[in-house]
C-alpha cells in the first residue's frame, strides 16, 4: 500500500523544505555530498555536477510521463490496445473469447496474475486490467473496485488473457503486441504504444481523480489555479481547500 504514498510524500516534503527555506531555516550544507551524506550512506557511485544539473532552469514534473490508467505501469500500453481495437471495430467484452498480450519477460514473470486474491494485486495483473478495460471505462479509478473484483464476466476473461515473451527479450517493458480472438470467428490484432497519458489528457485525468471529493466546478478552479502555480506567492490556500 506505501507506493501508492511515493510521490505525493516526496512532493509533500519539497513544498515543506521550501517553505521553511523561505523563512530562514538552515540545515548541515553538506548533508547529500557530505562524510556522512546522503551520497555515501546510500550510493556506491555518484556523479555531483548532477546535483545541480539545470537547476532553475529544468523542471522534471514538465517532463514526467503521467499514467493513463488507474493500475501498473506495465499493462498501459495493453490496456489501450484493447480499448482502441473496441473502439474500432465495436465488439462487447463478453464477445471476447480469447487476448494475447505479448510482451518482456518481467511481464510475463511478475504480472501473469489470473486470480487476483484483492483489489490491489487486481490492478498488478495485467489479464484483470486488460478484461476489465472490455468492461468498464478504465481511465476512471472509480472502475477499480471492489464490484470489478467480484464481476464474474471480468474474472472469466481475466482466465482468457494469455501472456507471452516478446521474441528476442527485454523491450520498453510494456505490451508489444495484443491480439483478440472474437466468438464471430474475427481476429484483430495491434502493435501497442507506451499507453501513457497523452498531452491534453492532463485536466481529464485531474477531474477523475478529485471531482467526487470536490465537485466539478471546484475540481475545474482547482485544475486551473494549479497550472499558474508558479505564480503563487504561498500555498497556504490549497492546504484549506482540501
Amino acid at each position: 500500500m506505501v507506493k501508492r504514498l511515493h510521490l505525493g510524500r516526496a512532493s509533500e516534503a519539497g513544498v515543506l523544505a521550501a517553505s521553511l527555506a523561505a523563512d530562514g531555516f538552515e540545515g548541515p550544507r553538506t548533508v547529500l555530498e557530505g562524510e556522512f551524506g546522503f551520497l555515501k550512506v546510500f550510493c556506491t557511485k555518484w556523479d555531483e555536477a548532477e546535483l545541480t544539473r539545470g537547476l532553475g532552469e529544468e523542471f522534471v514534473v514538465s517532463t514526467t510521463v503521467l499514467k493513463r490508467y488507474p493500475c501498473h505501469a506495465t499493462a498501459h500500453a495493453a490496456v489501450r490496445a484493447v480499448g482502441d481495437l473496441q473502439a474500432e471495430h465495436g465488439f462487447r467484452g463478453p464477445e471476447v473469447e480469447a487476448i494475447t498480450v505479448t510482451g518482456t519477460e518481467r511481464m510475463v514473470e511478475r504480472h501473469n496474475i489470473l486470480e487476483p486474491a484483492d483489489l490491489m494485486l487486481a490492478q498488478y495483473s495485467i489479464p484483470f486490467c486488460v478484461a476489465l478495460a472490455l468492461h468498464r471505462e478504465a481511465r476512471d479509478p472509480e472502475s477499480f473496485d471492489e464490484t470489478a473484483l467480484r464481476d464474474l464476466q471480468i474474472r472469466a476473461l481475466c482466465r482468457r488473457v494469455r501472456l507471452v515473451q516478446e521474441p528476442g527479450g527485454e523491450h520498453t517493458g510494456m505490451a508489444s503486441k495484443v491480439t483478440i480472438g472474437l466468438a464471430d470467428g474475427r481476429h484483430l490484432e495491434t502493435p501497442t504504444g507506451n499507453g501513457m497519458l497523452e498531452p491534453g489528457e492532463l485536466e481529464d485525468k485531474f477531474l477523475r481523480l478529485t471531482r467526487r471529493a470536490l465537485g466539478e466546478p471546484g475540481a475545474s478552479a482547482l485544475f486551473e489555479r494549479l497550472q499558474r502555480l508558479e505564480n503563487e506567492g504561498n500555498l497556504q490556500w490549497l492546504s484549506a481547500q482540501l
